[in-house]
């Protein structure tokens, strides 16, 4: 199994992809945290982690605080005994706008979350897997982050911010083992994909055609993409932004 012996924390784990990564990693080995700024979420995906025969664990993280942060990372080191992969994949369920329509506070809660969380994170986590001898620290952002979309300001630029952040953070952390990239997905039928759509079948006529597939990806067809970066296969790939967007930015 790919990540046999390691351990991960996953922000966002309460559902949609980063469930599907939990799960994922799970089936390869791995022990979870899984956290979620909804305790009850956070818990059911780690009740589901350990059906899998996984060690799970879960609490409530608010990403945007620093505290939070901390103690995520080190209920991890405390539950397994080590840190050695990060998925920071919390996001909120926006709005969206242009810039004149986007109140400040839901600007600044996009990017407290999308981008500071990840920051955050990765500071609390960065000194365990350092100690440890190494890590990967996968960033979930989003085709979005490399091409715009009408009325999607602050979650475009958070999304891009992240893909560049996993570039000065490979350079950063190179010497040290730890390797830092970017997944974007397309995109895929989550609850927030619900929340802007109404269902998956209007999603799918409003942006299927977007991508090459003529549809939305899945949670799982995700994950998998995660399990590499976690995974020693990807012992190359750093700083890299790893597409997984059913062709949308192919057109």
């Amino acid at each position: 199994m790919q990540l046999s012996g390691k351990a991960a924390l996953i922000s966002g784990a309460g559902g949609g992809i980063c469930r599907a990564i939990a799960l994922a990693f799970a089936a390869e080995g791995a022990a979870v945290m899984c956290c979620d700024l909804d305790a009850a979420t956070a818990a059911e995906t780690a009740r589901l982690v350990a059906a899998a025969g996984a060690r799970a664990a879960s609490r409530r993280c608010d990403v945007a605080r620093e505290d939070d942060a901390q103690a995520a990372a080190a209920a991890t080191q405390d539950a397994f005994g080590r840190l050695d992969i990060l998925v920071s994949g919390a996001a909120p369920h926006d709005r969206g706008g242009t810039v004149v329509e986007t109140p400040v506070a839901e600007w600044q809660q996009v990017i407290d979350i999308n981008l500071t969380g990840a920051f955050l994170l990765s500071r609390a986590a960065l000194p365990y897997m350092i100690a440890g001898g190494g890590g990967s620290i996968i960033f979930i952002a989003s085709q979005l982050g490399r091409v715009g979309s009408a009325g999607r300001a602050a979650y475009c630029a958070t999304k891009g911010a992240l893909i560049q952040l996993a570039k000065v953070m490979a350079i950063d952390h190179a010497a040290q083992n730890v390797r830092v990239n970017a997944l974007s997905p397309g995109a895929v039928e989550t609850e927030r994909t619900l929340r802007r759509y109404g269902s998956f079948d209007a999603a799918n006529r409003t942006l299927g055609a977007k991508h090459l597939t003529q549809r939305l990806g899945k949670p799982t067809e995700i994950a998998p993409a995660a399990v590499f970066l976690a995974s020693d296969a990807a012992s190359f790939v750093t700083g890299s932004d790893l597409l997984v967007d059913g062709g949308y930015t192919a057109i």
